[in-house]
C-alpha cells in the first residue's frame, strides 16, 4: 500500500506533463497555421474589398462589404481567358512529356546493367548544380534558330528533360523486385511491354509526385515565357498577372483576383494526387 500511495503523484505528474506536451504543440501548430495561411487570407480579403479600404491605416481584417464581381472584372481586365488555354495547353503537355521522359530514364538507370550507368548517372544529378540563368542564353539561342519563338513547341520542349524527377524515378524503381521484371521477359515480353504492364502499375504513388511538381513549376514558370514570347497573344498566366502590376498605379483588386483564380488548378491537381504524393515522397525519399 505504501508503494502504491508513493507512485500514484508520479503517474498524474507524467499525466499532467504529456498532457501539457500535447497542449503546447497543438498551440505551436495552429500559430504556424496561421502565420502559413494569412498571406493568403490577406490575399482574398484585398481581392473583394472596396478599392477605397484597400490603402486605410490601420488596414482592415473584415472590409465593411465583399464585391465577389471583382473575380469577374479580373479576367476581362487583359485577355486572361487567352492566358489560361496557353498555360492549360504548355502545362498538360509538359507534364506528360517531362513525366513519360523521367519514368523511362529512372527504369533505365534503375533496372539495366551497362558500362558507366553510375558515373553517367551522377552527371545527370550534377546538372541541378547548373544554375538556370546559366542555360536560358545557349537554350533562347537553339529556340530561335530552329524558329520555335511564340510557339507551343518552344515552351514546352527545353525544359522537359530535368534531373530531379529522374532522380526521384531512380530511387523509386530500384525497390521493384528484379523477379518481376525477369518473369515477364521470360514470357517473352518486350522491354516496352514489361514497362507499361509490370513496371507502370507499380508506380502510382511516383507518378502522384512527378504530376504534381512539374504541374506547379509549368504553370508558375515565369522566366522562360518572358523570354521565349514576344506575341501577348501567346501569353502565360503569370505573364498575364505581371502585366496587371502596372508602372504608375496597381489595382490590387484586380491583380489578387486574378492571383487567386490562377492559383486554382495548382490546388485542384495537388489534391487529386494528394495521396499518391505522400507515399511517393515516403518511398523515393527513404533510399538513397
Amino acid at each position: 500500500m505504501i508503494t502504491t500511495n508513493m507512485n500514484q503523484p508520479t503517474a498524474l505528474s507524467k499525466k499532467s506533463g504529456n498532457t501539457t506536451l500535447k497542449a503546447c504543440a497543438y498551440a505551436f501548430l495552429v500559430i504556424v497555421s496561421i502565420v502559413v495561411l494569412f498571406p493568403f487570407y490577406w490575399m482574398l480579403i484585398t481581392a473583394v474589398k472596396p478599392i477605397g479600404e484597400i490603402f486605410e491605416y490601420p488596414p482592415r481584417l473584415w472590409p465593411s462589404e465583399f464585391i465577389w464581381g471583382n473575380f469577374a472584372k479580373s479576367m476581362t481586365v487583359t485577355h486572361f481567358s487567352t492566358y489560361f488555354k496557353n498555360s492549360a495547353i504548355v502545362t498538360v503537355c509538359a507534364t506528360v512529356i517531362t513525366v513519360f521522359i523521367n519514368l523511362l530514364a529512372g527504369f533505365a538507370f534503375a533496372k539495366y546493367r551497362f558500362k558507366g550507368r553510375d558515373f553517367l548517372f551522377m552527371v545527370v544529378l550534377s546538372t541541378l548544380m547548373i544554375p538556370i540563368q546559366l542555360i536560358m542564353i545557349p537554350n533562347f539561342i537553339i529556340i530561335s534558330k530552329l524558329g520555335l519563338l511564340n510557339s507551343y513547341t518552344g515552351l514546352i520542349l527545353p525544359p522537359c528533360a530535368e534531373a530531379f524527377g529522374l532522380f526521384l524515378s531512380r530511387q523509386f524503381m530500384e525497390e521493384i523486385p528484379d523477379e518481376l521484371i525477369e518473369s515477364g521477359r521470360i514470357d517473352g515480353a518486350s522491354e516496352f511491354a514489361i514497362f507499361s504492364k509490370i513496371v507502370f502499375p507499380n508506380v502510382k504513388p511516383l507518378l502522384g509526385v512527378l504530376v504534381i511538381f512539374t504541374v506547379m513549376w509549368r504553370w508558375n514558370d515565369f522566366q522562360w515565357p518572358l523570354i521565349v514570347l514576344s506575341d501577348s497573344k501567346m501569353y502565360t498566366v503569370q505573364l498575364g498577372l505581371a502585366m496587371l502590376n502596372g508602372v504608375n498605379y496597381v489595382n490590387w483588386n484586380d491583380l489578387m483576383s486574378a492571383a487567386i483564380i490562377s492559383i486554382l488548378p495548382v490546388l485542384a491537381v495537388f489534391f487529386l494526387f494528394q495521396k499518391q504524393f505522400v507515399q511517393g515522397i515516403a518511398f523515393t525519399g527513404i533510399k538513397g
